[in-house]
This record gives structure tokens, sequence and C-alpha cells, in this order.
């Protein structure tokens, strides 16, 4: 349980530092918290976005484990099918993330209403980082429903694994925040350093999902290992 948690926090931030997600909390942060004069307020919005994301992860892992582990549970023949559409899930995931297969999703709209979100001041950043937490890009997408969803499923947590990835999810959110709250300047170098970090983790962590996911087919597809 314990690497399964530690696995769902790694999802979290490579999740959160993906480009699509990044660039989105950057630009959703600042505008939210677009007060100079008040590092608090900049720091309160993120906290409260970060929040929103968060509960927004944490609540749809939790139906999505409820639904699937349901479904499992009718019938044994099912269950043992599941475990073996893992090996081939996990290398489509890593081919998704080293960008070998496209994924191509509805996009929700991501414009903001100033004058409706300047309305509910620094409080619209909770509602805010709920909805763009629910807008997934490919990579996001990829990592959500391909690997947290089936890893909470297979270790029955509805709520530890997924509060574990939302929790991570929000945690380059925060530090964002603070470099708001820091100076403007501040967000430039933190920005540049995420992105640096993701440029890495991601093909390093989809050679290794294919890597593992070629083992687990031969073991339990094919029985040869």
């Amino acid at each position: 349980m314990v690497l399964a948690i530690g696995s769902a926090v790694w999802l979290g931030l490579l999740t959160a530092i993906s480009p699509c997600p990044l660039a989105t909390n950057v630009a959703a942060l600042a505008f939210v918290s677009r007060d100079g004069g008040k590092p608090r307020r900049a720091l309160l919005a993120g906290l409260l976005y970060t929040a929103g994301r968060s509960i927004a992860y944490v609540l749809l892992a939790a139906v999505a484990v409820l639904a699937v582990g349901r479904l499992l549970g009718v019938s044994a023949f099912l269950q043992g099918t599941f475990y073996k559409l893992l090996g081939p899930l996990l290398i489509i995931v890593g081919m998704v993330l080293l960008g070998i297969i496209p994924l191509k999703l509805p996009q929700l709209s991501q414009e903001l209403d100033p004058t409706r979100v300047r309305s509910h001041g620094v409080w619209a950043a909770l509602p805010l980082g709920s909805l763009f937490a629910l807008s997934f890009c490919p990579v996001s997408a990829a990592l959500f429903f391909g690997m947290l969803i089936p890893l909470a499923t297979r270790n029955t947590s509805i709520v530890a694994i997924p509060t574990a990835y939302g929790l991570a999810t929000g945690l380059p959110v925060a530090l964002f925040a603070i470099a708001i709250a820091l100076g403007m300047s501040k967000v430039g170098s933190a920005y540049r350093a995420a992105t640096a970090i993701e440029r890495y983790a991601r093909p390093v962590t989809g050679a290794v999902l294919i890597a593992v996911g070629v083992y687990e087919s031969l073991r339990s597809v094919f029985h040869v290992l």
C-alpha cells in the first residue's frame, strides 16, 4: 500500500507539471490573485485553487474506483481479465507519454470571465481549481484514467490513493502561489524549473511503464515469466 501511495504521489506531480495543466495553473493563479500589493491574497488564492483541484480529483477518482470495483465484483472471470489487461494498459499509457500514440480529447472551455471572477473575489479560486482539474489534456487523462484508477482499483482504495494523487497535483500549484506572493519575477524561474523537470520525467516514466507493461504481459498473459 505504501508503494501504491508513493506511485500515486508521483503520478500527481507528473500531472501537475505536464505542459497543459502547468500553463493553465499559472495563468489561473496569476489572474485570480492579480493584486501585486497583497501577497497574502495571492497565497490564499493559491491555496484555495489547490484545494479545488484536489477535491475534484479525489471525488472523481473515488467515484470511478467505486464503479470499477463493483463491476469487477460481478464476475470472477471479469476480475481475472482486468488484471490481464494491466500489462497492455501500461504499455499504451507509456506510449502516450512518449508521444508515440497521439491522444485527442474534447476540451472544456477555459476562458475566464473577468467580471464574474472578480465579483466573487479570491474565493473564486476554489471552484476555478475544480473546473480546470476536470479539463483533461492527453497526458493528464492517460495518467489519471490509465494509471491512477487501475492502481486504486487494484488496491481497493477509494480514499487513500485518490487523496494522495489529488494533494500531489496541488503541490506545484501551491509553490507557484508562493512565487506569486513573493513577486511575479519568481514565477518565471519556477515555471522554467518545472518545465525542465517535466521534460525528463515524462519520457522516463513512459519508458518505465512500457518496460513494466511488457513484463506484466509476458507474466500474466503469455505465462512466459
